[in-house]
């Protein structure tokens, strides 16, 4: 087939999902598309890259430091937008805001370490950038149906990205695919690399199983088999571009994640949402152990892990000494820039041009130190905390938060996984947020009742003494 007739087809097959998976019973805002754009972006290539007007990858430490001026106004512009939409839902950010006060004294830590960082204006640009990450989790919390938001997220997100990741892999050598630092040959798709095709193919990938799954067990919605296909077919494609990706860490949290979401659908965990605990616990160890301390075991093998864990103890060795504060860090996004980054590449001659620690707690030790860990920490903690409230409110919401929250823990121990523009941060965040709500009474028009399969929301009755203000 040629590549020509192989693209037509992509289109028709794209625009069919689109077509198969609508629902007019379901009325999200069209602010909306500003959260699918921008993650739409985060989860490919930068603007620039597409337009051909920068390259893709970066390879030196000014282009680090400069970073592409279409690039930042692609993101001030959707930036700008998320704020008005904001403002004009100002009534129900307050309320989402005060129950998600970890990551709002975490993101005010993170403008705090501009003053001590060695590159302040690069700094403040970046918490900008930050920022917008949780604008648009914001807007997508806040819509009049973010349960049905979340999913047209996933959705329309995914419907473009991995048949269009399929179709460069097959059709177009030079956009589809790359080299990895050793010259072998690896798949990048409508990525730069097979690392970040694997984790936003991951989380949407977790998203359209969740929503299959919701559609299998609604025997009497509405266009049921229709939708049924539109999400069958995109979690196949996410099953087939992480095989394609070879990254064993989404992988492995996307089996690990798969588990959670399967187990918690059971009824014996259900009727005891407690159990979920020592499940948990349980993937936990297990994903954790495997990939981070296997050693010469067959499974770290098995998921194409050299024993070094390719190459990341190396660079785990090479940045650690070469902090500038252990309590405080180098500053928000400043480790590796100027000089320190000159010097970690210098002692990795095979990992030349790296520009992460390839572990999300360390990256955030080496910029904000062990006060960023702390903050951190207390994050995943409340976040787990309320999530499982989530679950015990609505188990099969609170699946899917729960699983969020499990493999960003766990990515992050080989993958700077709490990093800004990350997709495993973006769903991260919005799992924190969207459980925080939940869990503090607010959100009770953001969830659907125990037993409920539609993607639309009950509304409270008007006796409800928990007044919606965060979902409403």
């Amino acid at each position: 087939m040629s590549s020509s007739l192989a693209t037509v087809i992509c289109v028709i097959g794209i625009a069919g999902l689109f077509y198969l998976d609508r629902d007019r019973k379901v009325r999200t805002s069209k602010a909306l598309w500003l959260p699918v754009i921008w993650l739409g972006i985060v989860g490919s290539r930068p603007a620039s890259a597409w337009l051909g007007i920068s390259p893709a990858t970066t390879d030196s430490a000014s282009q680090l430091a400069e970073g592409s001026p279409i690039d930042a106004g692609v993101f001030a512009v959707l930036l700008a937008g998320g704020i008005i939409v904001l403002i004009s839902r100002r009534r129900r950010i307050g309320a989402c805001l005060k129950a998600s006060w970890p990551i709002l004294i975490y993101f005010a830590y993170c403008l705090m370490s501009v003053l001590w960082s060695d590159f302040p204006d690069i700094a403040f640009k970046r918490w900008n950038k930050a920022i917008g990450d949780l604008v648009m989790v914001l807007v997508l919390v806040t819509d009049t149906e973010p349960v049905a938001a979340l999913g047209r997220l996933i959705s329309r997100t995914g419907f473009v990205l991995m048949p269009t990741s399929v179709l460069l892999i097959r059709y177009f050598d030079n956009l589809g695919r790359g080299y990895d630092p050793d010259g072998n040959s690896m798949n990048t798709g409508v990525t730069t690399n097979k690392n970040m095709l694997g984790v936003i193919t991951l989380v949407i990938s977790l998203g359209a199983l969740w929503r299959f799954l919701n559609v299998i067990l609604a025997k009497r919605q509405p266009n049921r088999v229709r939708q049924l296909l539109a999400r069958g077919t995109l979690l196949a494609f996410g099953v087939a571009v992480l095989a394609m990706a070879h990254s064993a860490t989404s992988v492995a949290c996307f089996i690990l994640g798969t588990v959670l979401i399967l187990a918690t659908y059971l009824p014996f965990i259900r009727r005891r949402p407690g159990r979920v605990h020592a499940l948990v616990v349980m993937i936990l160890l297990a994903g954790g152990l495997a990939m981070l301390f296997g050693g010469q075991a067959g499974i770290v093998h098995a998921l194409g892990r050299e024993t070094n864990l390719t190459g990341r103890t190396d660079i785990w060795a090479a940045v650690l000494p070469v902090v500038p504060n252990r309590v405080v860090g180098a500053g928000f996004e400043s480790f590796w820039l100027g000089p320190r980054v000159e010097k970690v590449w210098s002692n990795l001659s095979r990992y030349m041009h790296v520009n992460e620690a390839h572990n999300g707690y360390i990256e955030v030790y080496l910029n904000l130190g062990w006060v960023g860990l702390a903050l951190i920490a207390v994050i995943l903690i409340s976040g787990y905390r309320d999530a499982i409230s989530t679950f015990r409110r609505d188990p099969r919401f609170g699946s899917l938060m729960l699983a969020y929250v499990a493999i960003a823990a766990m990515y992050s121990i080989t993958e700077a996984g709490f990093r800004l523009l990350d997709p495993i941060w973006i769903f991260f965040l919005l799992a924190v947020v969207g459980a925080h709500g939940i869990a503090a009474g607010i959100g009770m028009r953001g969830r659907r009742p125990p037993g409920a399969t539609s993607d639309r929301i009950a509304r409270p009755s008007s006796s409800d003494a928990l007044a919606p203000l965060c979902w409403e």
